[in-house]
């Protein structure tokens, strides 16, 4: 069997294995034995196509393999809505109880909850908007 086709298989298995893997490792060890095969069949001796294919297999985990990943970690997708909201500060501007108050948050006035219903939070408090029911902010004093 030529060493070309050795390598062209090697290059499938672990192909093969990085679908099961998503490390994007052997992918990359899978790109630099199809190079090596293409080395291989122009006739390259055996020990230069292993040089090669620790040269290309360096190359690509090296350099390669952080931009991949980089791209794979994407930051998470900002928030819309009401649930981008939740965390931000707002400026109480009638008294908050567990049953009722308002709120101003980004310009726009909210109805608004204690988060802790035992607490009453005057107007003039700063607040943070711990979560969203339907047209409610429940919100938690700033301290």
């Amino acid at each position: 069997m030529d060493e070309w086709v050795i390598w062209v298989i090697l290059a499938v298995v672990l192909g093969v294995a990085e679908l099961f893997t998503f490390t994007a490792a052997l992918g990359l060890l899978g790109a630099a034995a199809l190079l090596t095969a293409a080395t291989a069949a122009i006739g390259l001796p055996v020990p230069l196509q292993l040089l090669f294919f620790a040269a290309a297999s360096a190359a690509g985990l090296v350099v390669v393999r952080p931009l991949a990943m980089r791209h794979v970690k994407q930051p998470q997708l900002q928030r819309f809505g009401v649930e981008a909201l939740v965390g931000r500060p707002a400026y109480v501007i009638s008294d908050v109880t567990g049953r009722e108050g308002r709120i101003r948050v980004g310009g726009e006035e909210w109805s608004a909850r204690a988060y802790d219903e035992t607490l009453v939070i005057p107007a003039g408090a700063t607040v943070d908007i711990i979560e969203i029911e339907g047209a409610t902010a429940l919100v938690y004093p700033r301290e």
